[in-house]
């Protein structure tokens, strides 16, 4: 989590790139700032990984934020927070608080599904099926402003 290596960076989007995410530029975080971004969200409110996507790149002045890297730093985030408190810490990362895109709940996330649906039912979320996935019910009136 801690070991940057090199990041964040920012770079030009080429042109292969510019199919998906058009034209500028697009940063590449450092884990540590995905996991301070998710440790900002209090209890009650939410963010999703494309927020963070938004002020990651706002912070870097990029036209973009790394889709790709910042779900797998949010991952990495969750996975270490869940390590930390099978250690016994009693703050950890509430990465519970991060949704996917559309307030999709993200079934990679420590104990999957059901856990992170445990963790928002309990902080006073609703949580609903829709088809084969789970979503906060009328999530965007509990994102948190970055």
């Amino acid at each position: 989590m801690n070991n940057s290596k090199g990041y964040p960076k920012v770079e030009q989007i080429t042109e292969r790139m510019s199919k998906r995410w058009g034209s500028g530029t697009v940063v590449i975080p450092a884990p540590i700032e995905v996991d301070e971004f998710m440790r900002q969200v209090p209890t009650g409110k939410l963010t999703t990984i494309n927020d963070i996507r938004v002020a990651l790149a706002r912070k870097h002045g990029a036209t973009i934020g790394c889709p790709m890297t910042t779900g797998i730093f949010s991952w990495i985030a969750a996975h270490a927070a869940e390590e930390q408190r099978q250690k016994g810490a009693l703050e950890i990362t509430p990465y519970w608080r991060t949704l996917k895109t559309g307030g999709l709940l993200n079934e990679k996330y420590p104990g999957g599904v059901d856990s992170q649906k445990r963790h928002l039912e309990n902080e006073g979320h609703l949580v609903v099926k829709k088809g084969k996935n789970y979503v906060v019910s009328h999530y965007e009136d509990a994102l948190a402003p970055f």
